[in-house]
């Protein structure tokens, strides 16, 4: 038998999708022939116009996920637009830097909302469609800082840590339901996220000496990843943290 990374036939939610790893991912979903729904605060018309020159069909939901307010409708949206929800990427984030002695409430929070509170309900509503279906594809995008500890991003630290815990506690649960549940944790991605660092000559030096393959990731190496746990050719793989990092954690 033949292994498939086709997702033809298949429909995708995708967060915090406008640039970078989000765009990288959402345009392979739909060039591997799924068809994408995109959900965020910004509007990703970038992201929509290369999903469409695929000739795949695309959905825009507009959503702050920085609360879990939006979540049904995000899903309600997207299953009206494509027809249902086959394979969700939890990709939208952020990050929040302060020294640990003086880091706020507010930022704890803030990170925590949105990286690990918004990412488990979206996933609890987008599974239950996938359980009523038989079948189904969760795909979180966790960090290295899931193994590490990170200097002054403590939320940051927390909720990505949180992400690989509770990214094994879902899978868990509904691999005997069909349903087979990721992460990726991405290193070093050349992103308008990591400008400055790459525009810093020692932290670049720095950060190119630790990893084995001597550059930055590209979002696509994430993307190829991404596709991979979206196809059937994961069928047997749940409950995985998977690093795409160059090889920074086995140095």
């Amino acid at each position: 038998m033949a292994i498939s990374f086709s997702l033809a036939g298949k429909a995708a939610l995708v967060t915090g999708a406008n640039t970078g790893i989000g765009q990288a991912i959402a345009v392979a979903l739909a060039e591997a022939g799924a068809d994408v729904a995109l959900a965020g605060r910004s509007e990703p018309t970038e992201t929509i116009a290369l999903i469409e020159a695929t000739g795949r069909k695309c959905v825009n939901i507009k959503a702050d996920l920085s609360s879990i307010e939006p979540v049904q409708r995000v899903i309600d949206e997207a299953v009206a637009g494509l027809g249902k929800v086959d394979i969700l990427v939890n990709n939208a984030g952020i990050i929040r830097r302060d020294d640990l002695l003086q880091f706020s409430e507010e930022d704890w929070d803030a990170v925590m909302d949105t990286n690990l509170k918004t990412l488990f309900f979206l996933s609890q509503a987008a599974a239950k469609g996938m359980v009523e279906r038989g079948g189904g594809k969760i795909v979180n995008i966790a960090s290295l800082l899931t193994f590490q500890g990170g200097i002054r991003v403590p939320s940051y630290a927390a909720a990505k840590s949180g992400v690989g815990g509770v990214t094994k506690a879902m899978a868990n649960e509904l691999a005997p339901k069909g349903v087979q549940v990721n992460a990726i944790a991405p290193g070093y991605i050349s992103t308008n996220n990591t400008a400055a660092l790459q525009g810093d000559e020692t932290r670049n030096r720095q950060i190119l000496e630790r990893i084995p393959t001597g550059r930055w990731g590209d979002p696509k190496d994430i993307a190829g990843a991404a596709v991979f746990l979206a196809s059937p050719a994961s069928d047997y793989v749940t409950g995985h943290v998977l690093a795409v990092d160059g090889g920074w954690l086995a140095r």
